[in-house]
């Protein structure tokens, strides 16, 4: 049926509700009010409508080869063309173990434009922690990069889930093929599919990622991200916090598996059009080469990255024309930012967030001065408070702060960060009650301890799980790094509470000296002393030449409480 131009049909009889009659029968087939509707929206678009408008740009910079924007779409949707011949497509489930390198570009997004859900896995995983992911996970095919070979692949045996390889050099595939070893190429397959013409048209609201949590608080869960969550976030970055311009060029370090590389970095850049220089594994001395080599503009890292170019910096007179730095993932100290500003000549922006969060909460934008040692204000669209901590089964909001920021007693009190808007997770897969707890009364509450000023400038004090109570006094380890962070010669440290008899828990430090530094463990001591207050000094400094760090490079403190801790009894 046809109409006029301009002119409305009449209205069917169908149409025609006594709403007086049953309102409660009317609204629960009205699918125009309750329904999904009929948006779509992609995180897959954010590579293939930048191809189309810019195919000449440089998108990566990998071991001296540059691939296009043009280019990479076309080799993405060939690869969706192979998933799709194994069955991918809407609500299937692609976990993938693939470092930065071309191929995690063309694997996550090829996964996405099919409608399908990627599950991207810490490459550090061992095989049962592989094995679990997957079965948890539900996954229907698993893309393993050669390296993780090992690891992956007696996993995805255990777990029943086919495996296809990237990266596996062909002649290597033939001689396992004569050892009665068959390797699946996705090389292979994609050059002998049919290529996708277009991306799969998704709801907003339909689930995009799972990404699986470091475990601090046990199992790992698998936290379900939406496609509106993950563009919404790109786009509230890059119109409010990020100065990000299509002739940058991008620190690609990060870690792709992990929420902050994958937003912050892959899909930023690629949604502006700029270009990323690939590191699979973090060395600071090559990162400062690549830095320069490319003429990387903005620096994206976690504070241990940033600590290895400071102590770069000391053995180079290299110099990348950086115009500022954003870091995130763990809490910054400021004697670190304003190292890196003196090495490196570039402002370093902190922001704050989780896995659960797509991740970005708060960020000191690049617009404004920033407030160094604070995270910035919450993103738009995004509430961040503060609630009562010690209150389990509600969220009870402390009082807004009033008068001037910085004036006594101007922000508010010390409590809970939480956090409602639309970069929330879709929940814990498989974990109902987890989710119930973590989202309470439409707020998430992200176990970190903090204030918030009356500019709405978000301080992080510290983890509530992290906080130390030594003799029932509260010792909060990110203050106390804070101030061993400015002890000559410690590149990197850590705070943290180790089982005592007598006081409950006494307060360790574990320290990395700087290069070429000798540090004397009782001299820490003597100086922490001097500095803060007697209940919160460490009493015992432990020397290291590293410390454990999870997938977004936070230090693993519960590691290093079980690796110092005194035998029981």
């Amino acid at each position: 049926m046809t109409h006029a131009p301009g002119v409305l049909p009449e209205p069917v009889a169908s149409r025609t509700v006594d709403r007086s009659v049953d309102r409660s029968v009317d609204r629960a087939v009205d699918r125009a009010v309750d329904g999904p509707g009929y948006g779509t929206l992609s995180i897959a678009s954010i590579l293939a409508e930048t191809a189309g408008r810019f195919p000449e740009r440089t998108a990566l910079h990998f071991m001296g080869q540059a691939t296009t924007y043009g280019d990479l779409w076309e080799q993405t949707r060939a690869y969706a063309g192979a998933l799709a011949a194994r069955g991918i497509g809407p609500g299937s489930r692609v976990a993938m173990i693939v470092p930065n390198v071309p191929d995690f570009a063309r694997v996550y997004y090829a996964t996405l434009a099919l409608g399908a859900v990627v599950i991207p896995v810490h490459l550090l995983f061992r095989s049962e922690e592989i094995e679990f992911v997957l079965k948890d996970a539900g996954a229907d095919v698993v893309v393993v990069a050669a390296p993780m070979l090992a690891e992956a692949a007696p996993a995805a045996a255990r777990a029943g889930v086919p495996l296809v390889t990237v990266l596996v050099p062909e002649l290597t595939a033939r001689q396992l093929a004569g050892q009665g070893t068959v390797v699946a190429r996705l090389e292979d397959e994609a050059a002998a599919a049919t290529p996708i013409e277009r991306h799969v048209g998704t709801n907003p609201l339909a689930a995009a990622t799972i990404l699986y949590t470091s475990g601090t608080t046990g199992t790992p869960k698998g936290a379900v991200g939406s496609h509106l969550a993950m563009v919404e976030q790109v786009h509230c970055s890059l119109i409010d916090s990020f100065d990000l311009r299509p002739d940058d060029v991008v620190y690609g370090g990060l870690p792709f598996f992990h929420s902050f590389g994958q937003m912050a970095v892959l899909n930023m850049a690629f949604r502006r059009g700029a270009s990323i220089v690939l590191l699979p594994k973090f060395d600071p001395d090559e990162a400062l080469e690549l830095l320069v080599a490319h003429g990387v503009t903005v620096f994206t890292a976690v504070p241990t990255n940033f600590a290895g170019m400071v102590e770069a910096a000391r053995r180079s007179a290299a110099r990348p024309p950086l115009r500022y730095a954003v870091s995130g993932g763990a809490a910054l100290p400021v004697v670190l930012l304003e190292a890196f500003e003196e090495a490196y000549g570039a402002q370093v922006h902190e922001g704050y967030g989780l896995t659960e969060t797509s991740p970005s909460c708060t960020f000191n934008v690049t617009s404004e001065p920033i407030r160094p040692g604070t995270v910035g204000r919450s993103m738009w669209g995004v509430d961040v408070a503060v609630a009562v901590a010690e209150v389990e089964d509600r969220v009870e909001l402390l009082p807004a702060p009033s008068g001037e920021a910085g004036a006594p007693g101007a922000t508010s009190g010390l409590g809970e960060i939480v956090v409602r808007g639309h970069n929330l997770m879709k929940g814990y897969l498989g974990w109902p009650d987890a989710s119930a707890a973590a989202v309470v009364d439409g707020w998430f509450r992200t176990g970190d301890l903090g204030t918030v000023d009356p500019d709405g400038i978000v301080t992080i004090v510290d983890r509530k799980k992290d906080m130390i109570i030594r003799n029932g006094y509260n010792v909060y380890p990110t203050e106390v790094e804070a101030v061993l962070a400015r002890y000559p010669g410690v590149a990197m440290a850590a705070v943290f509470g180790v089982p005592d008899e007598v006081r409950g828990q006494e307060v360790h430090a574990a320290v990395v000296p700087s290069y070429g530094a000798d540090v004397d463990p009782d001299a820490v001591v003597a100086y922490m002393k001097e500095h803060v207050a007697a209940y919160k000094y460490p009493r015992v400094v432990h020397v290291s030449a590293d410390l454990p760090l999870g997938p977004s490079g936070k230090v693993l403190k519960r590691e290093l409480t079980a690796r110092y801790a005194p035998p029981a009894g």
